[in-house]
């Protein structure tokens, strides 16, 4: 099951530093100057066991003019009501601020699980002053340092307790999950009522019609699979919705639950700027991928080669993974739409693939005999032994002597063979170099 965990807040209060440190990479831009994140940033994280989306939000001002704070606003409330566990973030140098207040206020009204946490405490001299914030109501405090990591460690601990119980495996649960995901009116919800042969989801030229996630069994022409639409808007009646941030939550959601997902982009625009964000979710979780060129009917002056270009083009963009199974729709027109489920479903064949270890090495023992790692400061490199881990995304392990010497080129040439040899088309895989 999906989980988000949004960091909320005033500005500058360090959102973006804990952000990085949660999702153990640099993602977002950190700067002294308050306000600095505008947009939102999605990250994955893992802790005790437990996999979740971690949202970074701008930070939280009431009453301001400037036109991106007015944005930003809308943007923490919808996460504030999207997101499972909240993360409220103060700063203990500035202590309680009005705009810390504001926040504290929304945050009583709501039933979620909010974690109060206070940063830049980075020595006991400045725990007592962390207390003053037991006022706002919100239970126990975490007391961190962002930036040094002390306190993080017990912060995730009831961070991972906060989430929701995980839900066990039942039959239909057992079925493939193919989740339709894209921008807002690419044509998502007119697929799946072709696809169902009913008007099952509300459909008109108004973008974020969908208000919710729509799970339905499919069971037609030798298929059973579960279908979600995920154009996933929901109205809510003291909102201005942002719609392309409340599109990407919703999408997360049904992304993080999926195998595959059908992922619509429109003939005319090609692959945007959302379509990359959504686009790199599917890779981060490492979802079985099929992209829906849709509305291709509309497309005029096609030439015989025009559909090869066009592919080329979203492959360019999607570097560096493009091994990735492109068709061309007409939702309308019900054009090549029974051939995207053919192919989402060997989609699913390939990522669920077990391959024998036996197999494993006789093939890729020989693809690093012909070429093996370059040796790094007279360090001979030696790959002995690979293995398929037991997990649910194709993940494997290559046992090496000086693992950390091993270049990110050579590891995407280990990549790509195993790709020719056994076939992942549309299936993100991982790759580990470990010590033998």
């Amino acid at each position: 099951m999906s989980n988000i965990v949004a960091i909320v807040g005033r500005p500058n209060v360090g959102k973006s530093t804990l952000f990085n440190r949660m999702c153990t990479g640099r993602r977002a831009i950190v700067d002294e100057q308050s306000g600095v994140t505008r947009d939102r940033h999605y990250g994955k994280s893992e802790w005790g066991g437990r996999n979740f989306t971690v949202i970074d939000t701008g930070g939280y001002v009431k009453g301001s003019e400037d036109i991106f704070e007015a944005e930003i606003r809308k943007q923490v409330i919808l996460a504030i009501d999207e997101a499972d566990v909240i993360i409220f973030m103060v700063d203990v140098y500035s202590g309680i601020t009005t705009h810390d207040e504001v926040v504290a206020k929304m945050l009583r009204k709501d039933s979620k699980r909010v974690l109060m946490v206070v940063n830049k405490v980075d020595n006991f001299e400045q725990s007592p002053d962390a207390s003053q914030f037991y006022r706002f109501g919100l239970g126990d405090i975490h007391e961190i340092s962002a930036a040094g990591g002390a306190g993080t460690g017990d912060m995730m601990d009831d961070v991972v307790k906060m989430l929701p119980p995980e839900v066990e495996v039942d039959g239909e649960d057992e079925l493939p999950r193919f989740a339709i995901v894209g921008r807002p009116n690419v044509g998502k919800s007119s697929l799946a009522n072709v696809l169902l042969g009913t008007e099952r989801n509300i459909v008109t030229d108004i973008a974020g019609t969908t208000r919710d996630a729509i799970n339905t069994r499919y069971t037609a022409y030798g298929h059973d699979f579960m279908l979600i639409d995920t154009a996933g808007l929901r109205k809510k009646a003291k909102v201005d919705e942002d719609l392309e941030f409340y599109s990407n939550l919703r999408s997360i959601r049904a992304i993080e639950n999926c195998d595959v997902c059908l992922f619509l982009i429109e003939a005319h625009e090609g692959i945007l700027a959302q379509d990359m964000a959504i686009l790199q979710m599917i890779l981060n979780n490492r979802r079985g991928l099929v992209i829906l060129v849709n509305k291709w009917d509309l497309v005029k002056d096609k030439e015989t080669n025009t559909m090869k270009k066009f592919e080329e083009k979203i492959k360019e963009k999607m570097q560096p993974f493009n091994d990735v199974p492109i068709i061309f729709t007409s939702v309308m027109e019900k054009q090549r739409i029974f051939k995207a489920l053919e192919e989402a479903e060997e989609v699913y064949k390939r990522r669920t693939q077990k391959i024998a270890t036996s197999r494993l090495n006789e093939v890729m023992l020989k693809v690093v005999e012909h070429y093996p790692p370059p040796a790094w400061k007279g360090k001979h490199i030696r790959i002995k032994y690979v293995t398929q881990l037991p997990t649910h995304a194709p993940t494997f392990a290559f046992f090496c002597s000086h693992p950390k010497y091993i270049k990110d080129a050579y590891k995407r040439y280990i990549e790509n063979r195993m790709r020719e040899e056994f076939d992942f088309r549309g299936v993100p895989i991982q790759l580990y170099f470990r010590e033998k």
